[in-house]
């Protein structure tokens, strides 16, 4: 749950995993954990997150509904500098 509203969010702000970990603090490969539910984090960590993307704590505690599948990432690659 906490990994899927991370990604949500992340990507509602067109923030790459790296991006977030960067304004974060936080190495990118330990955003995409917690994204794919492999890696536990501390309400500290969470509450560093839901600063960076500008959400309430709460956020993170959205309970999915039945059948939701993961959002869609963002696009590969590197954004137009146009």
């Amino acid at each position: 749950m906490v990994g899927w509203n991370l990604r949500r969010l992340r990507v509602a702000k067109a923030l790459s995993q790296e991006a977030l970990g960067l304004l974060a603090g936080l190495e990118p490969s330990y955003i995409g954990r917690i994204e794919r539910g492999r890696e536990n984090t501390t309400i500290e960590t969470l509450e560093g997150l839901a600063d960076v993307l500008g959400a309430p704590l709460a956020a993170f505690f959205v309970i999915p509904e039945p059948g939701s599948e993961m959002p869609a990432g963002l696009r590969p690659g590197r954004k137009s500098t146009r």
